[in-house]
């Protein structure tokens, strides 16, 4: 019998974690190794994007050593991620334009309420699920693109790229640029009925196109990859919280899970069609496996390890 395993990825808020599996899902090694926070000013938190990079090398080998195996015995690679960290890079280069913007930084405070506008934090909701806050990707973009002399000219000539942290690993490991909709529901740029970027949204916020991921599904070959693990399949990305999910089977309308890790989170699924919250739940999407539909799920965080409360919507 040839044995067979799947590689995990996790690049999470304090580390980044691989972890080998054999065909009865059973772990047959893990290696893990935290990275470092920037804290520039108060409420700014930064991650260097070489460093989580060189980190995911550094766990993938080691738990490919550990278990004495090869990069042939491994069929596939999924990968999930700290979801809304921003991350910005020359397309030739690939070089880092600027440290990642972390889910937890603020300092997009002031350009959110002034995107809110007279329609205040509730302003884009019908199209993105999402209030306007510091927490997700497009306000982060914006910052960089209006902060950094001569980023936006860079970013509307194509020659820059952004994408969240698997989106970026993605583009390390196999050259291809590509997001899934569990990431790209995070950005408030993706439309949330038709999973793809929206020109309205696009528009408000000053978002280049040309700097944007093709949205694919959250499980398909993306690539195979090169370097520590040069010909693996390259076949799966969800964001953590989705990743959770789809970890748990929550595949049938009704299920739910809550993780605990920076903060609670809890995901319901709803099915085929997101389901507006009138109690405070962010639409988002679940996953979406191959050709099939998306699932969407509503979702509650509390952060910082509040009481936890079951909600759903």
């Amino acid at each position: 019998m040839i044995h067979q395993y799947v590689a995990a990825v996790d690049q999470g808020t304090a580390s980044s974690r691989c972890i080998l599996f054999d065909h009865a899902a059973r772990i047959v090694s893990l290696s893990q190794k935290e990275h470092h926070h920037i804290f520039p000013r108060p409420g700014w938190v930064e991650h260097d994007p070489l460093e989580l990079w060189n980190n995911v090398s550094t766990v993938v080998r080691r738990a490919l050593d550990d278990a004495q195996l090869k990069n042939s015995d491994v069929v596939a690679l999924g990968i999930t991620n700290q979801r809304e960290t921003t991350v910005l890079w020359d397309r030739e280069t690939g070089e880092p334009v600027h440290n990642a913007i972390n889910w937890q930084d603020t300092r997009t405070d002031h350009l959110v309420h002034e995107l809110g506008g007279e329609q205040g934090q509730d302003r884009f909701r019908d199209r993105c699920g999402l209030p306007l806050a510091t927490y997700f990707s497009g306000p982060k973009i914006c910052w960089l693109l209006d902060n950094l002399p001569g980023l936006r000219r860079r970013a509307e000539s194509g020659d820059v790229l952004f994408g969240t942290i698997e989106s970026w690993l993605i583009w390390k490991l196999t050259g291809r640029h590509v997001t899934d909709p569990t990431n790209a529901s995070r950005t408030m740029l993706m439309n949330l009925a038709t999973l793809e970027w929206d020109d309205l949204l696009l528009d408000a916020m000053g978002v280049p196109r040309a700097i944007l991921p093709e949205i694919c599904s959250s499980a398909e070959v993306y690539g195979e990859a090169s370097g520590t693990l040069e010909g693996v399949p390259v076949a799966a990305a969800l964001g953590d919280q989705s990743a959770a999910l789809v970890g748990q089977t929550c595949f049938e309308r009704g299920e739910a899970k809550c993780t605990y890790g920076t903060g609670s989170f809890l995901l319901f699924n709803t099915g085929d069609a997101p389901v507006p919250s009138a109690h405070g739940l962010l639409s988002t999407v679940a996953y979406k496996l191959g050709a099939r539909p998306a699932a969407y799920a509503p979702r509650r965080i509390d952060c910082q390890h509040r009481r936890t409360r079951t909600v759903v919507s």
